[in-house]
């Protein structure tokens, strides 16, 4: 927990390195394939990023992706520092469009919240073809399920409060990138900025990284099973889960089905989140800033490790109150 170090040392000062930060960094470094930094949020790690961007420069964005990103990129955008390109994420030939003149090229997939699945080889060749970095955000499938360095992307971004930590106890985030040159720089702002996380909360996050297999295999389980009841059901008009991790969307045909939904269960947890052992869940299109592409009527699950028929009975019987 120290702030303050011996001159002299490894560590000068607290702002500029922490051994516990060191220890996860180390950990997630390892399963991305490149070098970890650690942030003391997700949103603290995205505007790292965008910083990379020089002004007046070209980033091309899914249309649907997280949200604190898309709101990033629009308030930087509106005060002239860069300018955006909307794309479909899914239409391949669009994006790779889009990529001429690009800076940054950044992208999820499966998207939040459509869960659209990107042809992730396809794109990163694109971009780079037009002389853009590339950043994958990876928090959906974590690198047990995805490891976008491996594919060439240049930076991988997590929200490491979501599935790395688990148990939605601390907020981190994390970036990796196996390009020294670029370590090197968001080091430098990282320390410059203070964009540091507590050691308490590297440490928790560290103590969560060590059942991440356990969770993701049966969250994921969980939501394979959890898919096929739902595409059966009368009340569910679109069942939307890309074949891996523990994330689904459904559409109910209208926006009170939905907030129904969400006020009907009680294991299933109402809340914004993601990624953690507790499965949640809500209905996307509540903010505002929600792209008027998501349908009003869908649900964003993230399902947890309860036993999957527990979830079940419960969700369907919220379901069977909505009716068809």
């Amino acid at each position: 927990m120290a702030s303050t170090y011996v001159a002299g040392g490894d560590i000068e000062y607290g702002r500029y390195g922490n051994p516990t930060w060191s220890g996860l960094e180390t950990a997630i470094g390892a399963l991305e394939g490149g070098r970890c930094l650690v942030y003391s949020s997700g949103m603290a790690a995205v505007t790292s990023l965008l910083d990379l961007v020089a002004l007046g420069d070209k980033v091309v964005v899914p249309r649907h992706t997280y949200n604190g990103t898309l709101v990033s990129l629009a308030d930087l955008e509106l005060r002239g520092r860069l300018t955006t390109t909307v794309v479909d994420v899914t239409d391949t030939a669009a994006v790779v469009a889009a990529c001429e003149d690009a800076a940054l090229v950044w992208f999820e997939s499966p998207t939040n919240p459509a869960l659209e699945v990107a042809d992730v080889p396809a794109i990163i060749k694109a971009a780079h073809d037009a002389g853009a970095r590339v950043v994958v955000d990876n928090t959906f499938l974590t690198p047990l399920l995805q490891q976008p360095l491996s594919l060439g992307a240049d930076l991988v971004l997590h929200s490491a409060t979501k599935y790395l930590s688990g148990h939605s106890d601390l907020q981190l985030g994390a970036i990796v990138t196996d390009d020294d040159e670029l370590y090197d720089v968001l080091k430098g702002r990282r320390d410059v900025q203070g964009n540091i996380p507590g050691p308490f909360e590297a440490w928790l996050a560290l103590r969560g990284l060590r059942t991440l297999h356990l969770r993701v295999e049966r969250a994921q389980s969980n939501a394979a099973e959890l898919a096929r009841r739902l595409s059966g059901h009368s009340a569910v008009a679109e069942v939307r889960y890309p074949g891996m991790g523990a994330m689904i969307s459904i559409v109910l045909p209208a926006a009170d089905h939905a907030d129904l939904l969400v006020r009907a269960t009680s294991l299933w947890v109402n809340a914004t989140s993601l990624g953690g052992v507790e499965s949640t869940f809500e209905r996307r299109r509540r903010w505002k800033s929600e792209p008027a592409t998501i349908p009003d009527g869908l649900v964003r699950l993230s399902v947890g490790i309860e036993d999957v028929d527990d979830l079940w009975v419960d969700l369907s019987g919220a379901l069977d109150q909505i009716g068809g």
